[in-house]
């Protein structure tokens, strides 16, 4: 393993509080949050519950200074990120990605056509309070895609009594970009509300070899707001999202028709994404005489649209969701909690473009499931299980269906899932968990029913409505030990996949191009994840993260998109000071990508690389304020690589090179 030393710091941080610290000190231990957690089967800390299920506050996940929510989570073990360039991205969870992952937002399924390995997840890390993540699957709680993890997005509400407002300004060296948001919220007693918008704003990045990575810029509008109440058996929590972004689509030879334009140039002549975002939910707990009822109802709206570069919208779909989600508890004893849960979704996709890649089709999917927890002495007991049924309606919908190849058509899958496990707590210091769980997914869209020229890729894909439904069978067990200077955790898993799709070539071409087409196979992805700690000093920790993941088909051959084993080395100070800085934490750290030698089709090896990170803040206080700033360096030795989640590693292209960031956080009260 190549080994780098760090020797001097780059940044420095700094933010504004008005009178007492609004933002909360965060201690080199500070792993993840110790309060109560919503996803899973009942809100409880995380020890009590069998899933690999942790939260994560927002200034955890932000103290690596992310370009986005993706990657903010890529910095969990376990988690990566799958890039286009530097903004579009998605998370991938022990090797499953898009489908495989379902991202709950507001406490609601969350879909932006994630069905193409293009789309990113689209979601801003703007004006949320934390991030739960459980990590295997989860089908039973939340229906289908849930196969591989969740990611429940926890929006921000005030927690003081008044009226706030804040500021946060972001600045990237690397791709000349901004990012910046106001928040302004209010409570009185049992109200509240909260607004807030957003502006984000990057030029092209540039690579290890300060070469300029063409088309790779990205514009994005954001806007949040919510209200709610509390009453004596009544509480309410509203939340409305609206985000418009434009992502520049990077290309194969891209040069040979995009003409360079200036290095800080943020115009949009080239191909490019255009995706706009609507979202409404409302979550609403009611407490009843002897047992609490919690309904949360919402509205989904995503458009997308595309533009190849010839200055006109060519593709142009919208998706419009509904969706409901009922759970009932009932504390049936002292030592068993009952749980029934339900779940509705309905999807209707329509192409408004010339350009079509799928059909116009409604999806409907609904789910009951009943679960039991037993206490008993340590031990916390969790079994399940649950129904669902899912069908997709596909239309005639323009050239899609012009071949005669894949006409329109119904398809329905009903599906059973289980869930079992137990947490047991011998002592204060120890959690040991397993859980044995199902999850469970249908074809997507593309992998259904497409039948047309990839973009950006160069293949011509032909779907398969006679794919079965794709289910695995998790067993995941873990180990976790804080003992004094020093805590440690260990986890492991087996991940079981009946029917899993992939896309195969043929021996066929159509008009020069080769013929792809969706198969299934059983396959299998295994691996864990290490932590360990340890208090060096008083104001001195070591911490290491290390993930391992592999995944083979039966038939012979491996899973795309599998993420090279990570190990991730930091030393963090935290010094005790008094008077105007506080405070203070400064981390070098290494990141080691070991090499990545068993690729799947279409896919190539990636050798090992290193790169080299610096994170610091620190509070000052001036004229009874608070400022926190934070100057981060990314890549500090300006490595030239390429991660083998990249998509355009394939075009010759690298990630970015070192990136500078500094940002500014201003609380103030006004009243």
């Amino acid at each position: 393993m190549r080994i780098a030393m760090l020797a001097v710091p780059c940044m420095f941080a700094a933010n504004i509080t008005y009178a007492q610290k609004i933002i909360p000190e965060i201690h080199v231990s500070d792993t993840l949050l110790n309060e109560v957690i919503i996803s899973g089967i009942h809100n409880s800390s995380p020890k009590a519950t069998s899933l690999n299920l942790k939260a994560y506050s927002r200034a955890l996940l932000e103290q690596k200074s992310p370009s986005n929510l993706s990657d903010a989570l890529s910095n969990l073990p376990g988690v990566g990120q799958m890039t286009t360039g530097n903004a579009i991205s998605k998370p991938v969870i022990r090797g499953l990605y898009g489908n495989r992952i379902l991202v709950l937002l507001s406490g609601l399924r969350f879909d932006n056509q994630q069905w193409q390995d293009e789309h990113g997840l689209g979601l801003s890390q703007i004006g949320i309070s934390s991030v739960e993540l459980i990590r295997g699957p989860a089908s039973i709680l939340y229906g289908s895609d849930a196969l591989g993890g969740v990611v429940n997005i926890i929006e921000e509400k005030p927690k003081k009594q008044g009226d706030l407002f804040d500021i946060t300004t972001r600045l990237y060296s690397n791709s000349r970009g901004t990012l910046t948001d106001i928040g302004y919220s209010h409570r009185n007693r049992n109200t509240w509300w909260r607004l807030r918008g957003g502006y984000e704003n990057h030029a092209d990045y540039a690579d290890g070899n300060n070469t300029r990575v063409l088309n790779s810029r990205n514009t994005g509008y954001y806007v949040k707001a919510g209200g709610g109440f509390t009453k004596i058996n009544w509480q309410q929590e509203n939340s409305y999202n609206f985000s418009y972004n434009k992502y520049g689509f990077i290309i194969d030879q891209l040069n040979l028709f995009f003409d360079k334009d200036s290095r800080w140039s943020r115009d949009m002549p080239g191909p490019h994404h255009v995706v706009m975002l609507n979202t409404f939910s409302s979550q609403n707990t009611i407490r009843l005489s002897a047992s609490k009822l919690k309904v949360n109802v919402g509205v989904q709206s995503n458009k997308r649209m595309e533009d190849e570069g010839g200055g006109s919208i060519s593709l142009n779909m919208h998706l419009l969701s509904l969706l409901e989600n009922i759970k009932w508890e009932k504390q049936l004893n002292e030592k068993v909690l009952f749980v029934a849960n339900h779940q509705f979704t309905y999807e209707h996709n329509t192409n408004l473009g010339k350009r079509i890649l799928v059909p116009d089709a409604d999806l409907l999917e609904g789910s009951v499931s009943g679960f039991l927890r037993f206490k008993f002495y340590k031990i916390n007991i969790e079994t399940g299980a649950g129904m669902s049924y899912k069908s997709i309606s596909t239309y005639s919908t323009g050239r899609v269906n012009s071949s005669g190849e894949i006409q329109p058509f119904t398809v329905s899958r009903p599906i059973a899932n289980g869930l079992a496990g137990f947490s047991y707590n011998p002592n204060s210091h120890t959690n040991i968990k397993y859980n044995i769980s199902s999850g469970f997914r249908m074809g997507n869209l593309a992998e259904l029913s497409s039948n047309g020229l990839h973009e950006g890729s160069y293949r011509y894909e032909i779907g398969n409505p006679n794919l079965k439904r794709e289910q695995n069978i998790n067993n995941d067990v873990s180990l976790e030990i804080k003992h004094n200077r020093w805590q440690a955790g260990i986890a492991g898993y087996y991940n079981r996949f009946f029917n899993y799709i992939y896309l195969a070539p043929t021996a066929d071409s159509f008009v020069g191009f080769q013929i792809f087409r969706y198969k299934q196979q059983n396959a299998a992805i295994y691996g864990g994840e290490f932590m360990a700690s340890y208090l060096v000093a008083k104001s001195i920790e070591l911490k290491e993260n290390l993930a391992i993941t592999s995944g083979v088909l039966d038939l012979g051959g491996n899973l795309p998109f599998i993420p090279a084993y990570k190990n991730a080395l930091s030393l963090v100070f935290t010094p005790v000071t008094k008077g105007a800085i506080t405070n203070i934490r400064i981390e070098p750290a290494i990141e080691y990508y070991f090499a990545q030698n068993t690729p799947a089709m279409f896919e190539l090896a990636t050798p090992a690389y290193t790169l080299v990170n610096f994170y610091s803040s620190a509070n000052a206080d001036i004229f009874h304020r608070t400022f926190n700033l934070s100057l981060s360096c990314k890549n500090l030795l300006n490595n030239a690589y390429a991660s083998h989640l990249s998509r355009i590693r394939y075009y010759g292209l690298l990630n970015q090179g070192i990136n500078i960031i500094f940002s500014v956080t201003t609380n103030l009260y006004v009243q």
